[in-house]
């Protein structure tokens, strides 16, 4: 599968660098987050390789899913699809933005791409496996290494949401003796996480499934794990919850640490 989604993420990539590069419009969408051509254009891409190579398979795709259409998954495995996450750092031309595809199976992601392809380099991740892959201006993969998670140290480095922040981050931080923190947009925060260079990410304020099913998979197959504040592993595809919006995440906290997965799960 993942020889898929990175044909796909490659292929969006390259359309997102030649809008960001040309210039574009910025609308606001209901939710009051902003959205550009690359979005739309993005998604397309990607759900073409998708419904080409997996017909059968319903995608929840950011931008479709906006627009109204959001496919009947059940209890089948499905993609989720985020075209480019971290709108706000693309908007402000900052270079953090990624692209997210992510199979969920069984509520779990089971596998995973983050491309950021104004810093020329994808994340990858399945069935315990994950790898860092270095791109070159063509958008070709010149280069992989495999990639896992760190023994925690003594002095932990976390990882905040560049515009998302939160008291509640601080407060972690200070209950946990973490004095180094570093913020940072988009899913690049997992990745991160997956390639031993940070401990921990702590996100106490709203995100969807497709913020990070991607970035999730790809810190698992690292030897990582995501946890809600219960303990228990992330889950995905929450829909029909009396109250709560579909595909809706609690707060979690991501740990890279295998020592910390394992007594945490």
């Amino acid at each position: 599968m993942l020889p898929t989604f990175e044909n796909a993420a490659l292929e969006a990539g390259r359309k997102i660098i030649e809008i960001f590069r040309a210039g574009y419009h910025v609308s606001t969408k209901a939710d009051e987050t902003p959205v550009t051509l690359a979005d739309h254009e993005a998604e397309k891409i990607i759900l073409a390789h998708l419904s080409r190579e997996y017909p059968d398979i319903p995608v929840i795709a950011e931008e479709s899913v906006a627009a109204g259409h959001i496919p009947d998954i059940g209890e089948k495995p499905f993609f989720l699809v985020d075209p480019l996450d971290g709108t706000r750092e693309f908007v402000d031309k900052r270079k953090e933005f990624t692209v997210n595809i992510a199979y969920i199976e069984n509520g779990i992601p089971v596998a995973g791409i983050v491309y950021a392809p104004a810093l020329g380099v994808a994340f990858a991740g399945e069935s315990g496996s994950a790898e860092k892959l270095h791109v070159g201006q063509d958008f070709t993969v010149d280069r992989r290494e495999t990639v896992t998670v760190r023994d925690e140290p003594e002095h932990r480095l976390a990882l905040a949401s560049r515009c998302h922040n939160s008291p509640a981050t601080d407060s972690f931080l200070a209950k946990h003796d973490i004095s180094e923190c570093t913020n940072i947009g988009s899913s690049l925060k997992f990745c991160l996480l997956a390639e031993g260079k940070a401990d921990v990410y702590p996100r106490f304020t709203r995100t969807m499934e497709w913020d990070t099913a991607a970035g999730d998979a790809v810190l698992r197959a690292a030897g990582g794990t995501t946890l809600t504040l219960d303990g228990l592993p992330l889950t995905y595809g929450k829909i029909g919850r009396k109250g709560e919006p579909d595909f809706v995440n609690p707060d979690f906290i991501s740990w890279g640490s295998r020592k910390r997965a394992l007594r945490r799960a």
